[in-house]
């Protein structure tokens, strides 16, 4: 049994579809599973010993042969074209019809919908992880997400604790960036720092998580921090997401905004305190570990305008209302 799945980006949707591979392993257990994706999402998924090849965006499509089974994943123009010219027995999830994306299959229609209609999404109670399951025609059974972490990523954050006198210390890992699209899932920096003070008399360690995009705003609160003689830990992992996964593995708790933090943290069983400001919460599946907090403003952004900046919204959710979960 030779499979294809086509799943190109974002990087969180990466990690948060990779629960089919062990689906397919279990309605499959012989077969071969090759993953599309492009070069920023490559590392997410190297290593990963369910799947047997990683191919990135361009292809020489004359070499890959036929597949028994195609699961397209994306909706997006380049990979809906990509799946027209994929030779597969069977094909689940999306393909390119003048432009626009349109199922393969019946069941795969309920979440494009959700993509278009505002008030489907509104209305939506399915998280993504059931959706994608549904479009595959796959039994959710909550299968985890698979992810893997080298040796040497754990030696560099491990070093990095020693470095920091951090180990076996209680430390909580903050995110405190969102993607430039949607600029109001980030918590705002007052309250983080007002956080900040007040969880660190509980004994936790702080190790602010960011990359390039946050790294002004995470030395603002370095800053004013250690003009309340407060001391707080980052470290630089925008080179590597293996490190960064391994940054997120060595915290107790994880505090983040709908981002790839998120997924990353829950595909590694720790506790996170998800704040959701512009986005749902219902489309994220917690597997138990996830205690939710959504703004009291949500619906007046989403869906129609969650790719607006509005201070107020990013200031909605109470320090105290966090610290309730810690």
């Amino acid at each position: 049994m030779k499979i294809c799945i086509i799943k190109l980006g974002a990087l969180g949707d990466v990690v948060r579809t990779t629960p089919i591979l062990l689906a397919v392993k279990e309605k499959y257990p012989d077969s071969k599973i090759i993953w599309i994706t492009i070069k920023s999402s490559y590392e997410i998924l190297e290593g990963n010993h369910y799947i047997n090849k990683i191919l990135t965006l361009p292809l020489d499509l004359d070499n890959l042969g036929e597949f028994d089974i195609l699961y397209s994943l994306d909706i997006e123009e380049e990979a809906t074209k990509l799946a027209l010219k994929i030779n597969a027995k069977e094909k689940f999830g999306y393909y390119d019809n003048g432009g626009f994306p349109s199922a393969f299959n019946e069941e795969a229609n309920y979440y494009l919908n959700t993509v278009f209609d505002d008030d489907l999404k509104k209305s939506n109670r399915k998280t993504y992880q059931e959706m994608i399951f549904e479009i595959c025609k796959l039994p959710w059974k909550k299968q985890k997400m698979s992810l893997f972490i080298p040796e040497n990523s754990k030696h560099i954050i491990n070093n990095f604790l020693i470095e920091n006198n951090l180990k076996n210390k209680k430390i909580l890992g903050l995110n405190i960036g969102s993607s430039k699209k949607w600029p109001s899932k980030a918590w705002h920096k007052y309250n983080i720092i007002e956080f900040i003070m007040k969880v660190k008399e509980r004994g936790y360690e702080i190790i602010l998580l960011g990359g390039l995009d946050e790294k002004e705003k995470m030395n603002e609160i370095e800053k004013d921090l250690l003009n309340n003689n407060i001391k707080i830990y980052s470290k630089n992992t925008s080179n590597s997401l293996k490190d960064f996964f391994a940054l997120i593995n060595i915290c107790n708790i994880i505090i983040c905004a709908d981002t790839l933090a998120l997924h990353v943290a829950l595909g590694l069983n720790k506790i996170v305190i998800g704040l959701f400001f512009c986005t749902s919460s219902y489309e994220i599946e917690g597997y138990s570990m996830l205690k939710k907090i959504t703004s009291p403003m949500l619906f007046d952004f989403f869906p129609a305008k969650m790719d607006q900046y509005d201070e107020a919204l990013t200031k909605s959710i109470s320090v105290d209302e966090v610290l309730k979960f810690i």
